[in-house]
């Protein structure tokens, strides 16, 4: 191992990546102070963009994100990268977006990203390394940028212009975010591009029509979608980041440390589901991608095992508050959810369990919306079962 990774395990590791699983005291005195700075930071992003459109600014966040990314780039090729120009752009354009994100979400973002960038800077930290976590955790306040504006919508809806508005920014927040959806695209034959572009079309025209219900259906098709874009990347058989990294390690462990590390940054994008009902999956994951482990070590049919059996019993979850919530829109909403979940597993399960049985899992998938839509729940629970059956059978 190089003197750089010798460094970066026990420097940066230790006071960053460590934060994801026990820092939550410093993490929460991050987020307090940046609670009492954000009316601050929002009076003065106001002040200096206020010619300035939201969709606007929101390009200039982007490309400012995108600039950054390709001078840490240059390492790839041994070029000399100017941290200075990229924490400038950090701390001006990006910074008080992702505090906010971090406060929303309970999240060490900021802090994860401010580390690598000065580890970066000071030779402890390989340049590579560094620019996957900046790219891949801008992503994820991207996308946590998303949610907000959809939990934002929800909570203004009625009014029209406002909620236009909203759905604006969400949707300039995805041009971050598209081009790593489409380089999945292009390596599973997978069309999630398309798929997010029409739920975003299927939320305009709700909005239009006063329909909160086929609003929030909509949000889940972009909010699911962009999740298994996310898994794609970092754990899917055979294109995902374990994958890669544990083929490149046996040949080259610096460069399987850069995939492992873009495996674990894509991960954070998508833990908190796996968090909140499959701790041990959870748990699993995080310890194989985490960058204190022997990258030499990784495990990619672990890995991708634990995200099988994750997702399985997200969807387990949300079939049960289905069926909680009878006649109540939250029911339809997580009977889509259950579908999607399923889906986000596509890949894996068409190989686990063959590709007629998948489709046959797919069709009780969307026999089972209709069935909540038909407000036939004796129906819906037949259904359910043979689901479940199957689901149980992947959990582990």
């Amino acid at each position: 191992m190089s003197k750089k990774f010798k460094l970066f395990t026990s420097g940066f590791l230790a006071l960053s990546l460590m934060l994801s699983a026990c820092g939550q005291d410093a993490e929460k005195e991050d987020n307090k102070q940046a609670e009492e700075n954000k009316n601050e930071n929002n009076e003065q992003v106001e002040n200096d963009t206020a010619e300035k459109s939201a969709s606007e600014q929101i390009a200039a966040m982007v490309e400012s994100y995108k600039t950054g990314t390709d001078e840490l780039a240059k390492a790839k090729e041994d070029k000399e990268v100017d941290y200075d120009k990229v924490t400038e752009l950090y701390k001006n354009d990006l910074q008080a977006l992702v505090k906010k994100r971090d406060g929303e979400f309970e999240t060490s973002m900021d802090q994860q990203i401010t580390t690598a960038l000065e580890a970066g800077k000071s030779g402890d930290l390989d340049g590579y390394v560094v620019k996957q976590i900046f790219d891949k955790l801008m992503q994820k306040a991207f996308f946590d940028t998303m949610r907000h504006e959809f939990i934002e919508i929800k909570e203004h809806w009625g009014e029209k212009e406002e909620v236009k508005e909203e759905l604006e920014e969400a949707k300039a927040f995805y041009a971050a975010l598209e081009g790593t959806v489409q380089k999945r695209d292009s390596a599973y034959s997978t069309k999630m591009a398309e798929k997010i572009q029409g739920g975003f079309a299927e939320m305009e025209k709700a909005v239009e029509n006063d329909d909160e219900l086929a609003f929030q259906l909509g949000k889940q098709v972009v909010d699911k979608t962009l999740m298994r874009t996310f898994y794609l990347a970092a754990g899917a058989d055979p294109h995902g980041y374990a994958f890669k990294a544990a083929k490149e390690a046996k040949e080259n462990p610096e460069e399987a440390r850069v995939e492992q590390a873009e495996g674990w940054a894509f991960y954070q994008s998508i833990k908190s589901y796996l968090e909140k009902y499959a701790t041990e999956e959870a748990e699993l994951i995080e310890s194989q991608f985490n960058l204190e482990s022997d990258v030499t070590a990784l495990d990619p049919e672990a890995i991708n095992d634990a995200f099988v059996s994750g997702f399985s019993k997200v969807a387990l979850h949300e079939y049960e508050e289905s069926q909680e919530y009878w006649g109540e829109d939250k029911s339809m909403i997580t009977a889509l959810e259950g579908a999607l979940f399923i889906e986000i597993l596509e890949t894996d399960l068409k190989a686990d369990l063959g590709e007629e049985k998948y489709n046959e899992l797919h069709k009780q998938a969307e026999d089972y919306i209709a069935a909540v839509e038909a407000d036939d729940q004796e129906k819906a629970k037949e259904i359910l079962s043979s689901i479940e059956e199957t689901l149980n059978g992947l959990t582990k």
